[in-house]
């Protein structure tokens, strides 16, 4: 099964506003977007389309080719803002790890494929990283989702 099917999945439960699978503006990253449907604080010297990408509250995940640092590709998965304690989350599967400098959970591909289910562990890896961002950031989950909590 393809990241795209597995991610269109995930996106399958959310019934708030959420961007579909797409190839993301500025870099060759596979993502989809969760927005809680509140305003997010201005970014201090963001560029104009910076600013728009994150006026409001979300949550994103995806798959990156990998790069700097990052040695090898990966899913990611981040809050904008930020919730308080996110990097202190434990998420699945276990090989998940929060990247300080990118400030986002990482899950090396190669960690997927060599699972025993890639769908299930990359199944794991969104949902655990969204519970986390959505419970502290206060989201309304009951309304933004098939399954709430």
């Amino acid at each position: 099964m393809s990241s795209e099917a597995i991610f269109e999945e995930f996106r399958a439960e959310f019934i708030g506003k959420a961007s579909p699978v797409h190839f993301f503006w500025g870099s060759f990253d596979l993502a989809a977007t969760r927005f809680s449907g509140r305003r997010a604080p201005e970014r201090a010297g963001a560029d104009s389309i910076t600013r728009e990408a994150y006026s409001h509250e979300v949550i994103s995940a995806g798959f990156w080719p990998g790069g700097g640092d990052v040695k090898g590709a990966v899913f990611y998965a981040y809050a904008a803002p930020e919730p308080a304690g996110f990097p202190q989350c434990p998420v699945r599967p276990r090989e998940a790890f929060y990247h300080p400098q990118l400030k986002e959970f990482i899950l090396m591909y190669d960690d997927v494929r060599q699972s025993s289910s890639p769908k299930e562990t990359l199944l794991a890896f969104l949902q655990s990283t969204y519970d986390a961002a959505a419970d502290l950031g206060n989201w309304n989950r009951q309304e933004l989702e098939r399954r709430a909590g």
